[in-house]
């Protein structure tokens, strides 16, 4: 077992020196110092608190209230979202998540018996509960 977990270990640094990795975590730093983004994920954040207080209420709450809230949230939603720096970090992200989940499910297929080496990146998604069998 020691062996798997050091081989899971320098698994761990291949990915954090990774272009993709990289990526990602210079687009994380860029949108964490974007005054703008910051200030528009405040404004999400003070939206979803109203939206809970609201919801707290329960037969009191105003369902008027509740939708222009819910409105408001989507809208700033939607402006965090097209940020810049929030596109720029989603996009990296995405590609990094690929690789981890690509790991993720050749070391489930070859937990499974399976071999390892048939893995297709286009057939398999890694979640083996939605799967219909490999090959």
């Amino acid at each position: 077992m020691e062996k798997l977990l050091e081989m899971a270990k320098e698994l761990g640094h291949a990915i954090q020196a990774d272009e993709r990795f990289v990526r990602t975590q210079m687009a994380q730093n860029a949108a964490d110092e974007d005054e703008a983004l910051q200030a528009l994920i405040g404004e999400f954040n003070l939206k979803r608190m109203a939206i809970n207080a609201e919801a707290a209420k329960g037969e009191e709450q105003d369902e008027a209230k509740m939708r222009t809230l819910n409105e408001e949230l989507r809208a700033v939603y939607a402006r965090v979202m097209a940020n810049e720096s929030m596109s720029a970090y989603n996009e990296a992200k995405t590609e990094l998540d690929k690789v981890t989940n690509a790991i993720g499910a050749i070391l489930n297929m070859a937990a499974q018996g399976l071999n390892p080496d048939d893995y297709d990146e286009h057939s398999c998604s890694g979640n083996c509960s939605s799967c219909g069998g490999c090959h």
